[in-house]
């Protein structure tokens, strides 16, 4: 198969160019790497999607999981799949060597996984053995490690995450899952979890299950929640398996897409022998768990990026192969040839809102997560802190803003298709329902708007955001001098500008005791923010993309000016294409989409509130 999967072009300009990444080579925490290493990877990462991963998304879906006897088995063609992955690392790369990992950026581990998150459902049992590993890592003791690590990160024992329970849902303080403390200092697990995603599977022999339950005795709500680990089979002192844990797979659920996956309802202790060990220290859960429920809106985002770009990339081929009607020019003539449906303007609209919008998911996808790798290497405190700010407040934007937007991708490249987007002999409508569960989980999205609007905003007293605005005003200054630019830097300008004054006025609406206002507009402020982010970001391509392009065309006696001799170059010139798409992909995201954050910033500035003042039985006739 042909990549549909990633615009390796895109992605490399967004490492390399844009963000520079092999300059983290020069830090002591990664000297041992190179951008030729980090080439070599992203290759490997293309052939392993291309060749293994994506071939099994639609078996996997129409196989799905089944439950017999207490086992769960996922589809038959993961077994080969999860294999190579997890000899090749790539469930461990930015683990430290010295724990079997390979001790990569995380930045690098995002764009390779760029290339796999398309099939979630396959994804998600390395990936919640990974997650599961990194808790363990940063908060087990000792013993914990060398115990689990070993064969965790080798992926010959997986792990889960498991959460939710029936009737507590996001209230996670309302948890009922208890422990008993046992004179040997394990405890007894006795409660039941539902929604665990790769909760149970037949690729490994072993999975450790992170579970949160409150020890008897301590206090309701958060601050009595701790975490533990109960392995699905006990381990040995010499490290072999023991007996069979007492906890049970009750039933897989039937869901909309990701079928592969087996999200799993699972009961702890029914027989009152359920072993566990704490994890970190007695109700410390909550603040464990978000560690791991952070790396888990990460990758949810990644998985909103993944759905829309392989979305875009099939219904950009689509649209160039599919013939249907005559150009604008003959659309009277009758004899008139068929063109491709790229050729319409309603279809190119169409694509390049697509492809504006993939691109600056990616941008800020890859620019949060490089943000984290510089606070990890930076020895000035003050300095790391500030990139750990930026990442923080734009955590919850990439869960939210790019599983949402990345279902919208994948709606619109169904309604590139037409009528055979809808119909399952195009993997369209799978990329659709796949997606879909990405803005739900690991926090709705009105969850991820909450936590932006009422914590990560006045962090540190608003200086995380202050920074980040003050990037994004530094981005404007080294392009407004471009006259090609100029119109979009001001643009932006004025859009950074409203979203600072938004920041102030959720502050003075709090002051005033009017918390409904932020509360209420959490949601579309955080859409607001996500566009005027992405504008942003797309505005700094533009800028290198430009510069290039104007030094490009002097190599080969072009005037960058004359649009005819410039549209020759590009029609020859693939560098020159893709850097004045570039160009053009954000003139349309700054002119077309980013004008919708004023009519936002009016709706919540109104101060209207009918969302509370509408009765409840106003809502029936």
């Amino acid at each position: 198969m042909a990549n549909l999967i990633v615009d390796e072009r895109d992605q490399k300009f967004t490492l390399y160019e844009m963000l520079e990444v092999e300059k983290l080579c020069d830090y002591e925490r990664y000297a041992d790497f190179s951008a030729d290493m980090f080439d070599m990877i992203l290759t490997e990462a293309q052939k392993l999607a291309v060749e293994e991963i994506f071939p099994t998304l639609a078996e996997s879906d129409k196989q799905g999981c089944r439950l017999e006897n207490g086992q769960v088995h996922v589809p038959e063609c993961f077994h080969r799949a999860y294999k190579l992955f997890c000899e090749a690392g790539w469930n461990c790369m930015s683990f430290p060597q010295e724990r079997g990992g390979q001790g990569l950026p995380f930045i690098m581990r995002i764009a390779a996984h760029d290339w796999f998150v398309h099939n979630f459902a396959f994804v998600s049992y390395p990936g919640l053995g990974e997650g599961a590993a990194h808790l363990i890592e940063v908060y087990g003791n000792e013993a914990q490690k060398e115990k689990y690590l070993p064969n965790m990160l080798s992926g010959q024992w997986g792990g889960s995450m498991c959460l939710t329970e029936p009737g507590a849902g996001t209230d996670v303080g309302n948890l009922s899952t208890k422990a008993v403390r046992q004179s040997d200092g394990t405890f007894k697990l006795q409660g039941t979890k539902i929604f665990i995603t790769a909760g149970d599977q037949d690729l490994t022999e072993n999975i450790i299950h992170p579970v949160l339950a409150r020890i008897e005795g301590d206090p309701a709500g958060t601050k009595g929640i701790s975490i533990f680990l109960v392995p699905k089979f006990l381990v040995n002192e010499d490290g072999s398996l023991g007996k069979r844990n007492d906890f049970a797979v009750a039933k897989i659920e039937e869901k909309m897409g990701i079928h592969g996956s087996a999200t799993c309802l699972i009961n702890f202790g029914d027989s009152n022998d359920c072993t566990a060990e704490l994890l970190g220290e007695e109700r410390q859960g909550m603040k464990i768990m978000f560690q791991l429920m952070n790396e888990a809106r990460i990758a949810t985002g990644l998985q909103g990026l993944t759905s829309a770009s392989t979305a875009y990339l099939h219904a950009l081929q689509y649209a160039k192969d599919r013939l249907q009607g005559s150009s604008l020019m003959e659309f009277k003539n009758p004899d008139a040839p068929r063109v491709a449906i790229i050729e319409h303007p309603d279809v190119r609209r169409m694509l390049l809102w697509m492809k504006a919008n993939v691109e600056g998911m990616r941008a800020l996808m890859y620019y949060t997560t490089v943000c984290g790798d510089k606070a990890g290497c930076i020895k000035d405190e003050a300095e790391a802190e500030k990139w750990l700010g930026i990442v923080e407040v734009l955590t919850p934007i990439v869960k939210a803003y790019c599983t949402d937007i990345g279902f919208r991708v994948t709606e619109t490249a169904m309604q590139v298709y037409g009528g055979y987007g809808y119909c399952s002999e195009y993997p369209i409508e799978q990329f659709l329902r796949d997606e879909k569960i990405a803005s739900i989980y690991e926090g709705t999205n009105g969850i991820q708007a909450l936590d932006l609007v009422g914590r990560k905003m006045g962090m540190k007293k608003g200086t995380y955001f202050m920074n980040l605005l003050g990037e994004m005003n530094g981005t404007v200054t080294r392009y407004q001098g471009n006259p090609t630019l100029k119109p979009l830097t001001d643009d932006v300008l004025q859009a950074a500008n409203i979203l600072a004054e938004m920041a102030m006025f959720f502050g003075s609406s709090a002051k005033a005791g009017k918390f409904l206002i932020p509360v209420g507009n959490a949601y579309p402020f955080l859409m607001m923010m996500g566009k005027i982010v992405c504008a942003w970001l797309l505005l700094w391509q533009a800028g290198i993309a430009q510069e290039k392009l104007v030094r490009l065309c002097s190599d080969k006696g072009v005037d960058s000016a004359d649009a005819d001799a410039l549209l020759a170059l590009i029609r020859e010139n693939k560098d020159a294409a893709f850097y004045d798409g570039k160009v053009k992909t954000a003139k349309y995201f700054i002119k077309h989409v980013l004008p919708e954050v004023e009519a936002t910033a009016k709706a919540i500035k109104s101060e209207d509130l009918s969302i509370m003042e509408i009765a409840q039985e106003s809502f029936t006739s």
